[in-house]
Parts: structure tokens; C-alpha cells; sequence
């Protein structure tokens, strides 16, 4: 039995790490904005194409990697993203101009977005039913841990005074944990749904066995059931208008999860740091600090999730980001009390875990079984798409006022809390059936 908890325990971790490498690759170009703009004498414009490259890749990346996944199985797709997160690192760190940057981030992305999907799926396919819960929301975990990695990579390497070189250490140095993904995804096994889905059962029945299913019988027969209806399903329109709320629910959560402005924030915090004042040390630093409250606030919500209920975290989240970047923008346009800066977006980021920890739960819950993944695929795109957009035109218009952004940011927040408070149903306690009635009566 021992042996069987190692084998989970390595199973879930290896497909948790891509989490990790999300996070990281995603938040490491915060310490790297100053450096690559004295390098490439980058104007605005071209600062929010450097940082917001990525994101187009991974807008791509969890477009496509669902299908990937199911042809060729989710521990094979990820070995891929595996492979590109490795080259992504190596040609950051290498790049002898600013278009080999691009591509590297590019491909980058790709490993992201499809890190992304596959990742949680990989995790699923092979937990058994009463640990899976807990096992994929290890992903998220691992997501704002490396985050906070990134942040605190940043502070330490720029302590040692590296000149324009900086960039390509805080870069690339995401190959190491990018080829530690790549060696463990060679020492676990295939997704048991996968091989379930080429009718090699036994196979699956093996592996079950071997991570500790209590009846591995069951586990196949149950995974098989699913398979007719999703197959049920298959040719089922989601774009109908018996599906026009939950599609509503999930473009809007989607949009207004970015539009709060954490993407842009976590990207350029140094840079907002710096703005205010503070010197390139003592911003990589002070992200460090915002970088280990997220982690600690995600938590937080994620345990209170289900006590309180989405709906109830999403109203004091909107709520809470609204004011507090009010006060942001203000601090700002007065050019007053910028020391403030470092506690205004603590706040901000307690306040952000509360919308952070609903987003994916939430779509997951809004779709039948027959359209679910085509579903969380509009809600993906909604969010990742947002997310480019506004990380390239951020530096635009800061440049123009630098608390513009947080202004138009406290705006769409407000607007949010009143489409929830109206709009949203509740979701928590209610079976997936029940929600579906209940949503078709609306």
C-alpha cells in the first residue's frame, strides 16, 4: 500500500510540475522588463509585444492541446511541453536579438496553455475517484508556488549586479526545472483514461492497481460509462441558445477575471514598483513579498470555497479589488504616497484570490456533461485571450498616465460586482443536474 501512495504521490507531482513551470514562466518576466528594454531600447509598444508574446502562444497552446491529448495521451502531450519548455528557456537565455526572443516566448507560451489543460487532466485520469479533488487542485497549487519562485528567482539574481545580462539568467533560468519536468514524465505511466479510450483495459486495470485504486474494476467501468456519454455528446452544438447563459457566464468570468488586472500587475510589478520610486532591488523585492502573499490568499480562498460559496467570494473579491485599486490609480494620478504602494497591492492580491479561486470552478460547474469541455474551452479563450491584450496594452497606457490603468481596472471590477450580484447563480451545494435545471429555467 505504501508503495501504491508513492506511485500516486509521483504521479500527481509530475503532472503538478507543468503547474510550476506555468506559474514561473508566466510571472519571471516582471524582473526582466527593465534590462530587455535598455537592451533592445524597447519603446512601450514593443515592451507589451515582448511580454505579451507569450500569451499569444498560449492562447494557441490551450486551444490545441485538448486534441493533442486525446490523440496521442496526456502524459505524451505533456513530454512535448516538456521539450518546449526546455528550448523556450534555452533560447531566452541565448537569443542574440529581439525576433529569436520573441520566438522563444512564443513557444514558450505554447507549453503554458497547454500545460495549462493537459496538466489537470493528466492528474484526473489517473487519481482514483475519492482522491481526485484534492490531487488536481495540486495543480493550482503549484501554479502560484512557482509564481512566487519566479518573484523570488528575480530578487536573488538581481543581487548580483548583472548587468544587461540579467534578463538571460532570470530567463533562462527555467531550464532547470523545465528538464527535471521532462526526466520525471519519463517515470510515470500513461493516462489509465487514455488507454481506456483505445480499448486497452487491462492496461488501465494495471495501472489503477498499481496507485492504489480499492477496485480497479470499478474505476474502468466507471470511466467507460462516461466515455458513452461524452461519445453521446460529441456532435452536440454548444453555440445553441438553451446554452446562452452558461456561455455568458463563462466569457464573462473569464473577461472580468482579466480585466481586474492581474495579469498586467503580476507581469510588470517591477516596473510599477519602479515607477513609484523604488530602486531595481528593492522592487524585485518587494514582488517577492506580493508574489508570497498570493500564494498564502489563494490558499485561503481555495479552503473556503465550497464554506462561503462562489458566488459569495466573487462578490467580495470585485468588491475589494474595485476600491482598493481606486486607491491604487489615486495614489498615482496625485503622485502621492507611493510608499503605500507595496500594502495597496498586498490588499489587492487578498482580495484577487477570492475571484482567482472561483474561475475554473465555476465554468466547470455552468455546462451539461454533453458540451462541458467545449465549454471550459470558451471560458479558456475568454480568459488567456484577455490576458494578451491587456498585458500588451499596458505599458501603452501607462506610459500615457500611469493610473489610468488602474482607474479603467476599479471600473470593470464595479461592473463586475453588479453582473454578479444580479446575474450569477450560486453554484456550491448544488448538484450538477440541479444546476442545469436551474439554469434552464432562467
Amino acid at each position: 500500500m505504501a508503495s501504491a501512495r508513492i506511485a500516486l504521490a509521483k504521479s500527481a507531482l509530475t503532472g503538478a510540475l507543468g503547474g510550476l513551470l506555468f506559474g514561473f514562466d508566466t510571472a519571471v518576466i516582471a524582473g526582466a522588463t527593465r534590462t530587455l528594454t535598455e537592451e533592445f531600447h524597447l519603446s512601450p509598444a514593443k515592451l507589451g509585444i515582448t511580454v505579451s508574446i507569450a500569451l499569444w502562444g498560449t492562447v494557441i497552446g490551450a486551444l490545441t492541446s485538448g486534441w493533442v491529448g486525446q490523440k496521442i495521451g496526456s502524459r505524451s502531450a505533456l513530454r512535448w511541453m516538456a521539450i518546449l519548455y526546455v528550448a523556450s528557456a534555452l533560447g531566452s537565455a541565448l537569443a542574440w536579438g529581439w525576433w529569436p526572443l520573441m520566438f522563444a516566448r512564443f513557444i514558450g507560451g505554447l507549453a503554458i496553455g497547454g500545460s495549462s489543460v493537459v496538466g489537470p487532466v493528466y492528474i484526473a485520469e489517473l487519481a482514483p475517484a475519492r482522491l481526485r479533488g484534492r490531487l488536481v487542485g495540486l495543480f493550482q497549487v503549484m501554479v502560484i508556488t512557482g509564481i512566487m519562485l519566479a518573484y523570488l528567482s528575480n530578487a536573488i539574481i538581481g543581487h548580483f549586479a548583472l548587468g544587461l545580462r540579467e534578463w538571460r539568467w532570470e530567463l533562462g533560468i527555467a531550464f532547470a526545472p523545465a528538464v527535471l519536468f521532462m526526466a520525471m514524465l519519463f517515470l510515470v505511466p500513461q493516462s489509465s483514461r487514455w488507454l481506456i479510450t483505445q480499448s486497452r483495459l487491462d492496461e488501465a486495470r494495471a495501472i489503477f492497481r498499481e496507485l492504489g485504486a480499492e477496485n480497479p474494476d470499478d474505476e474502468v467501468r466507471e470511466i467507460a460509462d462516461a466515455l458513452k456519454v461524452e461519445l453521446a455528446g460529441a456532435g452536440e452544438r454548444v453555440f445553441s441558445s438553451r446554452y446562452s447563459l452558461p456561455i455568458f457566464l463563462a466569457v464573462s468570468i473569464g473577461f472580468f477575471n482579466q480585466m481586474s488586472g492581474i495579469n498586467a500587475i503580476l507581469y510588470y510589478l517591477n516596473d510599477i514598483f519602479a515607477s513609484a520610486g523604488f530602486t531595481a532591488a528593492s522592487s524585485a523585492a518587494q514582488a517577492a513579498i506580493v508574489g508570497a502573499v498570493n500564494a498564502a490568499a489563494t490558499l485561503l480562498a481555495t479552503s473556503l470555497i465550497d464554506k462561503l460559496g462562489r458566488k459569495t467570494l466573487l462578490l467580495i473579491g470585485s468588491a475589494g479589488t474595485s476600491i482598493v485599486l481606486c486607491i491604487v490609480a489615486w495614489v498615482f494620478l496625485a503622485g502621492q504616497h507611493l510608499g503605500w504602494l507595496i500594502g495597496l497591492l498586498v490588499i489587492y492580491i487578498f482580495f484577487f484570490a477570492a475571484l482567482g479561486a472561483v474561475i475554473w470552478v465555476y465554468i466547470s460547474e455552468v455546462f451539461p456533461t454533453s458540451v462541458r469541455s467545449k465549454g471550459q474551452s470558451i471560458g479558456a479563450f475568454s480568459h488567456w485571450f484577455m490576458a494578451a491584450v491587456i498585458s500588451g496594452l499596458f505599458p501603452v497606457v501607462a506610459a500615457w498616465s500611469k493610473g489610468a490603468p488602474f482607474l479603467i481596472f476599479a471600473a470593470v471590477t464595479a461592473l463586475q460586482f453588479v453582473v454578479v450580484w444580479r446575474v450569477y447563480p450560486e453554484t456550491a451545494n448544488v448538484s450538477l443536474e440541479a444546476m442545469q435545471a436551474k439554469l434552464s429555467r432562467r
